[in-house]
């Protein structure tokens, strides 16, 4: 039998070639990313709305005027005069009351009562937007690949935050407080408080950061990153956060009018008998001379190292990222003013929460600067 001549270009014992399928990456489940974006951004917006409502909390002493813990029953405020009444007389055995305002009227308790009970509602209100949001994602099978963890996250930290925070309230509340003299909440937990709450923010804005982009840029431009400058952008980020924390040890015990001069503190560069209280270490939390003196030298070291990592970003070929260095020199120079007016106008209300609400800009855009030099925007070579 005449076999069939074969093709000259036929291919021998081969089987058919598979073509790759495009876009691997994305075609794991995408979710509703610009939803749950934009819910990412309501919650950064409440929690720095929080955290400006916690500073005036402090600053207008109002932090003890609710003397328990009671996250639902609590929601509910004082409807009579005879609630009013019971509250105000638990109030009157704070060592706040006996210490500080002894003869305090109603009426200015409840202005007091009405910051601490505002502080607690948002954060309240905070927790059941996250709740609804999350749930209600996950329900509808909304939450890309990969992002249920992290989302569950903000959760998470949001209840220990309230946690702490009413363990830094008790602080204010029991017999210790009372035997010691002291009339505020322990600055050690205060500070505590809002590191978390700083916490909490920036992985907010990493996330809203991550969320505007798809998997798949991402990981693109992950390949462009420029990791010298993400490094160091890490250690400005930690450096920032440490004078965050250094600034609510001032705020805790009032250190910010103990000293209204600059650059001297007084009369000197140090400030006098810095180490009275024993034993030694309480004088690094208590003592508002060097309190303040360690806030003000960290934060002059602060700004030079961030001078260096703005230098370093002014070499990033995109130009992007350098603009958003830019913003975050820019910011430094700003808030260094802020804390320096905060010194000399002795941490008047209007300046020392200007200054807070100057922490929350430079985290952010520090945050920000970090995240471009990890994935950089495509940019034109114009713009380059």
């Amino acid at each position: 039998m005449a076999q069939t001549p074969r093709k000259l270009f036929e291919d021998v014992g081969e089987a058919p070639k598979q073509t790759a399928a495009p876009g691997q990456i994305d075609a794991k489940r995408r979710g509703a990313r610009g939803a749950i974006r934009i819910w990412l951004m309501v919650i950064f917006a409440l929690v720095a709305s929080m955290i400006v409502v916690g500073g005036l909390t402090r600053l207008t002493d109002s932090g003890l005027s609710i003397t328990e813990w009671n996250p639902v029953m609590g929601a509910i405020p004082p409807l009579n005069e005879a609630d009013w009444a019971v509250e105000f007389e638990k109030y009157q055995t704070s060592p706040e009351y006996l210490l500080q305002n002894k003869g305090m009227s109603l009426s200015e308790f409840q202005f007091i009562y009405w910051w601490e009970w505002g502080h607690r509602q948002l954060g309240r209100f905070i927790g059941l937007v996250w709740a609804l949001g999350f749930f209600g994602f996950m329900l509808t099978k909304n939450i890309p690949t990969g992002w249920t963890g992290r989302l569950f996250l903000l959760g998470v930290l949001g209840g220990l935050q309230g946690a702490i925070g009413w363990w830094m309230v008790h602080s204010g509340l029991d017999q210790t407080a009372q035997e010691i003299g002291r009339t505020d909440v322990a600055s050690y937990r205060l500070a505590t408080h809002l590191g978390l709450a700083f916490v909490i923010l920036g992985f907010t804005a990493w996330f809203t950061f991550q969320m505007g982009r798809t998997e798949a840029d991402l990981m693109q431009a992950r390949r462009s990153a420029n990791a010298k400058l993400f490094g160091m952008g890490t250690g400005l980020m930690h450096f920032a956060f440490l004078q965050i924390i250094l600034g609510a040890l001032v705020a805790g015990i009032d250190a910010g009018r103990a000293f209204p001069t600059w650059p001297l503190m007084g009369d000197g560069f140090l400030p006098p008998d810095p180490f009275q209280l024993t034993p030694m270490w309480r004088n690094f939390f208590e003592d508002a001379g060097l309190v303040q003196f360690i806030h003000r030298m960290s934060g002059y070291f602060l700004f030079i190292y961030g001078i260096v990592v703005w230098l370093r970003a002014r070499k990033s070929p995109n130009g992007k990222t350098r603009f958003a260095y830019n913003a975050v020199m820019a910011m430094m120079v700003v808030q260094m003013v802020l804390g320096i007016m905060t010194v000399l106008y002795q941490a008047q209300l209007h300046v020392a929460i200007t200054h807070q609400i100057g922490a929350i800009v430079l985290w952010v855009l520090i945050l920000r600067g970090r995240y471009l030099a990890r994935y950089p925007l495509a940019q034109s070579i114009r713009e380059a």
